[in-house]
């Protein structure tokens, strides 16, 4: 009887909340800070385009939600139902001295079927419609010429629907649909892959279909092109690797605090994986965490890491690998610095780094261009 009660009251005071929603004060997202910009876009499942823009060089981060519709404080069932005129959406905070609005707009058209008018891909209904949400006559200005000339370059056999309208507000999404690709990445594949994203796009688009940080190196045979990185021989391992890289990399060991190599290196540049050479971190996502090890707020291809839970000292951690080498690299935690409160704690004796000014020698130098304003 007490559960029942519990659970009725319950009930009762999620009944208040959603009655109630639009009078409770607006949980609207707050402006990015000065240095910084955002940039609002709505493309169907905000799963799917988070998990496809938030690793793109220049952005810092990225949050789903819901925009467009008169309601405040929307919940995601009542934008399911479709009768808030909110659509799920994406909100981009970026560098605009790393990547422009321009160049935002761009990836955003390869990551959405722009002539369907219906929804996208399998979601059908007015809340998964695609709209770019300006703020300011710049951003306007851009995302129209932006249309006009995919318009006028018929690359697309049917009339673009997509609107261009102000962005009113934003209201962040609940804490679980944060990340859901990361989170949930068994349930996310499958939804995807079931859902023909990936299918149409590539009807779309061809080459130039977009999904993350593939946009970035692909063409120029970067960071997310099979075949390039691979694992040598064990054998192989042990002649050009030093003991101790081998016992971190191979055996999942662990370097000191304070005396390995770049737990104090602040010069410009990339961090590669020591066996394989694949990018995984950026000097300008790198910050002194105080642990003695190399830490960053994220990593510079995601597409490069794998993530595994590690038990090994009586305590679930996350342990971060390379894809392509599956070298351990370290482990992610939660409590890293704003905006995406990650730390990777990475060792030392797994990476390699390569100075901006060896970047095109050493054959990455499509990563030249974030340091270039820097």
């Amino acid at each position: 009887m007490k559960l029942r009660t519990a659970v009725f009251a319950i009930g009762l005071a999620l009944g208040a909340l959603w009655l109630l929603g639009p009078f409770l004060p607006a949980r609207a997202a707050a402006p990015p800070p000065a240095e910084l910009a955002r940039a609002t876009f709505a493309g169907g499942c905000f799963w799917c385009v988070e998990e496809s823009l938030k690793e793109i060089p220049g952005v810092v981060s990225v949050v789903s939600g819901y925009a467009g519709g008169r309601l405040k404080n929307p919940t995601y069932d009542q934008v399911s139902e479709g009768t808030t005129g909110h659509a799920e959406s994406v909100q981009l905070t970026y560098d605009p001295a790393r990547l422009s609005y321009e160049r935002l707009v761009e990836i955003y058209w390869r990551n959405v079927d722009p002539t369907d008018a219906g929804g996208q891909f399998c979601d059908r209904g007015d809340q998964y419609r695609t709209a770019i949400f300006y703020e300011g006559e710049a951003q306007k200005q851009a995302a129209e010429a932006s249309k006009r000339a995919l318009e006028a370059s018929a690359r697309l056999k049917k009339p673009i629907v997509t609107a261009i309208v102000p962005l009113e507000a934003f209201y962040p999404a609940e804490d679980y649909h944060q990340g859901f690709c990361r989170k949930n990445p068994l349930r996310y594949s499958s939804y995807r892959a079931a859902c023909g994203r990936d299918r149409r796009l590539k009807e779309l688009w061809g080459e130039e279909a977009v999904k993350g940080p593939a946009e970035a190196a692909g063409k120029e045979g970067g960071a997310v092109k099979e075949g390039r990185y691979a694992k040598p021989a064990k054998e192989e391992l042990k002649k050009t690797l030093n003991p101790l890289q081998y016992q971190v990399t191979q055996e999942c060991g662990t370097e000191r605090a304070f005396r390995n190599r770049y737990w104090d290196n602040h010069a410009p540049g990339i961090y590669v994986d020591v066996v394989s050479g694949e990018p995984l971190f950026s000097s300008l996502d790198k910050f002194d965490s105080g642990s003695g090890w190399p830490s960053f707020t994220k990593p510079l291809e995601k597409a490069n890491l794998t993530e595994k839970t590690d038990e090994a000292l009586g305590m679930a951690r996350t342990e971060v690998r390379s894809k392509h080498a599956d070298s351990h690299l370290g482990h992610v935690f939660d409590d890293g610095p704003r905006p995406t409160g990650l730390r990777y704690c990475i060792n030392s004796a797994s990476l390699r780094f390569i100075p901006v000014d060896e970047l095109e020698r050493e054959g990455y130098g499509q990563y030249k261009s974030l340091f270039q304003s820097k």
